[in-house]
């Protein structure tokens, strides 16, 4: 119902006009409000235009053939007056509401067509149309023109008669539509109309919904005699139905119909990489990957005249693992970290560009010669299938003007495995639109190249406690830690290189009942006087249990607990020598691992694999599955606030319990517990590592669980096999077949005085009972079988006995 509409069988009409009401509405007001889903009360200017017959009032001058202007009035404000707010402009039915849109144009409007039909009416179209949009952009022939922006004014009105879909949240299109314009760059208005109008069909569209648009695109000041210059077209998606090349594989183009939900709110799947040089590298990707998901913070941050992000979603759902990588390109420069994450976003390509690169500045980017040093470097690589580029076309022979351009997939993904092997940690099979060619497949055409064993998977450890240095600008994320050191290892085989050694984890039992060094540890001054010996010895980690894990163990209240391990982290922590030892907190209580983590502690080693003790021994019931999934969102918090590494370990809840492995036979009996522990445990790392509040790839490490839940022959079948355990191979059989989830993560393998040890010496003729200290001749053994295996720690009790074992075993194993 609006004053240009035309109306079937009546030329006449009668119209109010600008009947003012205040509204409340969600959309549509220059500032959006504070708080999420909070209405603003808005001035909506209402013209309702009637298609009436007025020949009869007319000829009798009688009222019964006229409209009551006021009762009508009166009836429409009170049908429109509501405490429920208006979701867009859309749901005010006939209304022309003309607020400010955004910053960028004049205001919106929206005008619905009906006609009177069987004395009811029916609306047949809608029009939205958005007024004076001005962007400054690159545009015209001459060569001052080209040299810097001018101002263009675009009017831009859509008509559509899918009236279910036609819902338009003008705000954020305007936003996205300002962007498309400010990127491009053309020689002529009617090319520029062009790209709007295809840009905006698909916007609206999706594909789907039929629509029309028409472009009106001017220069203010291109004529000093004329107010301006102007194009006005009018087009339908079917003016843009082109056919695509059948060949693509070496074309990256600008294809703005697979662009159009970003514009919309849906959700979108891109993946970023990540690299740094210089400064606290771990620190800058740990930094970079929180401010992502607070994408309207940053933004308005950096750019404060801007409308607020409240609206901008994004979150962090995958992570690879880190690599130590020499640099390529320049090679007179430090070592990079390099990673990648993917991330669900309702953000465009354009915003996405934006925001990362606000992030880079934020972190401490700063102008650098090409492709040398930088605090952070933060690449978008892919954005769902999309293949996009801003460039101009004439533009694109070459990979040497890419400085404020946005092009998807990255460009150079194929020639780098610092980008590739990342992505092949989360999306292997996930398949390039442009090459045609899995992830996985450019990287084994990247492999064999001679730099390939240039990169060495970390794995960092905070500098806990936090210090007042460590804070946060940011209400909405914690402070991100300091880096206290790092481990760099390879996957097991191929051999790490020459320079790898075993990373050595001393046991410090603070229980009076544990089954091999009870009573021994449990007063602060023998529990001192252990972690010097052991440091000292060669121990690059100390691991603090307040709680045995025996079959049996007394249970220990949290308290108590939390009294057994805190005060050995504080002693450390405050003495005179190896008070920058890395400590583990041996737990599987969210409560005992954040007050050690609080107090200095750098590592989580949980035994349950952050599902919790009480939830093996219930069974698998729904109490059991919600008490587990409530520990598991805790340990992934505290993990992921404190940037800590975590080792996850195989188990089955009470450790002499549950060792049948026979639903796992179809591996083959030599196998069967090997795969029972990639699949149990595989299934809780990739709900620990998948999805919100995920805790970062890089900060797992797996135990295969020796000594829990398993007999004899299935602890040695680990330490034969352990390999096997995070092998790259599919798992499974029929439906369940799938990707390993436990490959490639690092492997901590503890054997230190196990009970099946002290089995194996008891069997046969000359056999013998041993009490679990005279076990580590026995404990040897496995820990040159665990190094062989690629272990990249072992966790021992006696560090000054074993660190020759270690030594020669990484001499026999290790070395290329």
């Amino acid at each position: 119902m609006s004053p240009s509409s035309q109306f079937q069988g009546a030329q006449d009409k009668i119209r109010i006009n600008d009947l003012e009401l205040i509204l409340p509405l969600q959309s549509g007001s220059q500032w959006p409000a504070d708080e999420t889903r909070m209405a603003v009360l808005q001035p909506v200017l209402l013209t309702f235009s009637i298609g009436w017959d007025t020949r009869k009032a007319a000829r009798d001058d009688d009222l019964s053939h006229s409209i009551d202007y006021a009762t009508l009035t009166s009836k429409l404000e009170k049908k429109l007056q509501r405490d429920d707010p208006y979701d867009t402009l859309d749901d005010v039915a006939g209304a022309i509401v003309q607020p400010k849109a955004s910053l960028f144009c004049a205001k919106l409007s929206i005008a619905y067509t009906s006609s009177l039909v069987h004395g009811q009416w029916r609306m047949s179209t809608v029009r939205h149309t958005i007024h004076d949009l001005i962007c400054p952009i690159v545009i015209g022939v001459n060569p001052h023109e080209r040299q810097a922006r001018q101002e263009t004014s675009t009017t831009i009105t859509i008509e559509t008669n899918d009236l279910e879909h036609s819902a338009l949240a003008g705000r954020i299109v305007v936003k996205h539509i300002f962007e498309s314009i400010y990127h491009s760059e053309y020689l002529t208005l009617e090319a520029l109309a062009s790209y709007i109008a295809k840009y905006v069909l698909s916007v609206v569209s999706n594909g789907t919904a039929p629509a029309k648009v028409s472009v009106s695109t001017s220069k203010p000041h291109a004529l000093s005699k004329a107010a301006s210059a102007e194009v006005v077209i009018y087009r339908e998606a079917s003016d843009y139905q082109e056919q695509e090349p059948e060949d693509v594989s070496n074309q990256v183009d600008s294809s703005p119909s697979v662009i159009p939900a970003a514009t919309v709110g849906s959700t979108h799947t891109a993946v970023l990489a990540l690299g740094t040089n210089l400064g606290d590298r771990f620190h800058n990707i740990e930094y970079a990957v929180r401010l992502l998901e607070i994408p309207g913070e940053v933004l308005h941050e950096v750019h404060p005249h801007e409308e607020d992000g409240s609206s901008m979603i994004l979150k962090v759902i995958d992570t690879s693992f880190l690599y130590e990588t020499e640099p390529m390109y320049v090679t007179d420069q430090p070592k990079f970290i390099n990673g990648a994450c993917v991330v669900e976003t309702n953000l465009s390509p354009l915003t996405l560009l934006r925001l990362v690169k606000a992030i880079e500045t934020i972190v401490g980017r700063i102008p650098s010669i090409r492709n040398g040093p930088r605090a952070l470097d933060l690449d978008i690589i892919f954005y769902d299938t999309l293949i996009y580029d801003t460039r101009p076309t004439r533009k694109r022979q070459s990979l040497d003007n890419l400085e404020g351009q946005l092009l998807i997939p990255h460009p150079r993904i194929a020639e780098r495995l610092f980008v590739l092997r990342p992505l092949n940690d989360m999306i292997p099979e996930f398949v390039h639109p442009a090459l045609k060619k899995s992830v996985k497949t450019l990287l084994q055409q990247l492999d064999d190249q001679p730099d390939a064993d240039k990169m060495r998977k970390a794995i960092p450890f905070p500098l806990l406690p936090l210090s007042s240095e460590d804070t946060s600008p940011y209400p909405s994320i914690p402070p991100v830690p300091r880096t206290g050191a790092y481990w760099t290892f390879t996957s097991s085989p191929p051999v790490p290189p020459k320079d790898f050694r075993t990373q050595i984890m001393a046991t410090l039992n603070t229980t009076p009942d544990s089954f091999s060094d009870g009573s021994t540890h449990n007063t602060l001054s023998t529990g001192l006087e252990y972690v010097r010996s052991a440091v000292s010895a060669g121990a690059s980690i100390i691991d603090i249990g307040g709680y045995s894990t025996r079959p049996g163990a007394k249970f220990v209240s949290v308290e108590e607990e939390i009294d057994r391990v805190v005060p050995y982290v504080k002693a450390i922590r405050a003495g005179e020598t190896h008070k920058d030892v890395l400590i583990s907190v041996d737990t599987f209580r969210p409560e005992v691992a954040e007050a050690a983590v609080a107090a200095g502690a750098n590592c989580i080693n949980d035994v349950y694999a952050f599902t919790g003790k009480d939830s093996f021994e219930q069974g698998h019931g729904e109490e059991a599955k919600a008490q587990a999934d409530s520990v598991m969102q805790e340990m992934k918090r505290i993990a992921r606030q404190y940037a800590t590494p975590v080792v996850l370990m195989h188990s089955r809840g009470d450790a002499g319990s549950h060792k049948d492995y026979s639903a796992y036979n179809y591996a083959g009996a030599d196998n069967a517990v090997i795969e029972g522990i990639r699949s149990e445990l595989g299934a809780k790392v990739s709900k620990i590592v998948r999805g919100e509040g995920a805790v970062r790839r890089w900060s797992i490490i797996i135990d295969p669980g020796v000594g829990f839940s398993k007999t004899v022959e299935g602890n040695s079948q680990i330490l034969r096999n352990a390999d096997r355990v995070t092998a790259d191979q599919l798992i499974g059989e029929g439906e369940t077949r799938q990707h390993n989830p436990l490959a490639k993560f690092p492997q901590l393998i503890g054997v230190s005085r196990k009970s099946f040890l002290g089995s194996i010496l008891a069997q046969n003729e000359g056999g013998r009972e041993t009490a679990p200290k005279e076990r580590d001749w026995a404990t040897a053994a496995g820990v040159s079988c665990a190094i062989q295996q690629g272990a990249v720690a072992v966790r021992v009790h006696n560090v000054e006995g074993l660190r020759d074992v270690v030594k020669v075993a990484d001499a026999l194993w290790r070395t290329q």
